[in-house]
């Protein structure tokens, strides 16, 4: 949320702003111009003073350390629902500045499977989930519903079919898979009355500074394999998701207490 992020960073500098102005310039003639009475403080002044470290503590913590999200969509599916609220890392791959993301210390780099948070090129102004499939200089492919790493197939599990819940009821009856990413398996969805089963189909080699993501909900994921461009730009990063915090789904009953506190796979 760009407009969120903005208006917390105008909000901390100006009252900043103004409790250091009137600090310096005009709380000392203030106070010699009230003698022996109390001094009164203007109000604006004493909003700036007393909110002034809540938001720069808020906006500390949301940029470098630790950011909150919800998940809107099921592309995540099974691995994250609809309705999850999720902690993502802020640091795991560079500090960066807030509303314009710019790197200015760099820490680390994204693993394959890693979850990641990031500014699709083509809506900067949105905040979307996928996971790291192909890393720089790597070739991935996607055939059959099976993906390729650098020429090599992932090994599939068959776990069973898939009972959706609350707004992710629509992928019941869905093939439930486990997909044994090296060093990351995790779950995936696939359906094979969808039309993107045969759409996402390709083969595509990471350039330099980019990587391949997709959703694991692989039938219904608007992911690399159908951008314009294909690749996510490393600057568009925006940090690493870690773990499910709350849930609520209205149309599953609400809370689910099963996922509170879950690592992300």
């Amino acid at each position: 949320m760009v407009w969120f992020e903005t208006i917390l960073v105008v909000l901390t500098l100006l009252t900043g702003i103004i409790w250091l102005g009137d600090k310096l310039f005009f709380a000392k003639a203030r106070k010699e111009a009230a003698g022996l009475l109390d001094e009164k403080e203007p109000l604006l002044v004493d909003y700036s003073r007393a909110f002034f470290p809540v938001l720069a503590i808020v906006l500390g913590l949301r940029s470098f350390v630790a950011e909150p999200f919800r998940i809107p969509s099921s592309s995540m599916m099974p691995s994250l629902l609809i309705g999850d609220f999720i902690l993502v890392n802020k640091f795991a791959y560079g500090l960066r500045l807030p509303i314009n993301n710019k790197k200015f210390v760099a820490i680390g780099e994204p693993k394959r499977g890693d979850v990641v948070v990031f500014r699709p090129p083509h809506h900067p102004d949105q905040d979307w989930i996928k996971r790291v499939i192909g890393l720089p200089g790597d070739t991935i492919a996607y055939r059959d519903n099976t993906v390729f790493v650098n020429g090599v197939a992932l090994k599939y599990q068959q776990i069973g079919q898939y009972d959706g819940k609350g707004q992710g009821a629509d992928m019941t009856g869905a093939d439930l898979r486990q997909e044994d990413l090296p060093n990351r398996p995790h779950p995936v969805l696939e359906r094979e009355d969808s039309p993107f089963s045969i759409q996402g189909e390709g083969e595509w080699v990471v350039p330099p500074g980019h990587y391949f993501v997709m959703g694991d909900n692989r039938d219904n994921s608007e992911d690399s394999r159908f951008w314009a461009v294909h690749f996510l730009p490393e600057e568009n990063l925006r940090g690493k998701a870690f773990l499910i915090w709350f849930n609520w789904d209205k149309q599953a009953g609400g809370v689910d207490f099963s996922r509170i506190g879950s690592n992300i796979p």
